[in-house]
């Protein structure tokens, strides 16, 4: 597989997702630190993390493993925002657009998915 994670659109749109995922963090409550706060986060930093190295393997049927693993952690991340947004952790709002972002991201990981698997 040539070229770079970096090149990734799927891989750009997560960076930028975690990022906002831990602008909108920042505000939540100090008890939430160890809590919804880090797991928001770390779910966030796991979908471009697992798009990256999946890439960065040898054969395409690594690259679809972790492609699925990034898709799990998106879902995990989808869960969360829904999760901060009933607690009120974050505005409904800002709630909606980092879920709408994670959707388009999930599309993405979709088509990436299946492009995988047609050119095997």
């Amino acid at each position: 597989m040539a070229g770079s994670y970096k090149d990734l659109v799927a891989w750009q749109k997560g960076v930028l997702l975690a990022l906002d995922v831990y602008r909108a963090s920042r505000a939540f409550p100090r008890d939430e630190l160890y809590g919804l706060t880090s797991q928001l986060r770390r779910a966030a930093v796991a979908v471009p993390s697992k798009i990256a190295e999946g890439q960065a393997r040898y054969s395409r049927q690594e690259f679809q493993h972790f492609l699925n693993q990034a898709r799990g952690s998106l879902a995990e991340l989808e869960t969360q925002i829904t999760l901060a947004r009933e607690l009120e952790c974050l505005e409904r709002k800002e709630a909606e657009s980092l879920l709408s972002r994670a959707a388009e991201l999930g599309r993405i990981l979709n088509g990436l998915t299946a492009s995988t698997r047609a050119a095997v």
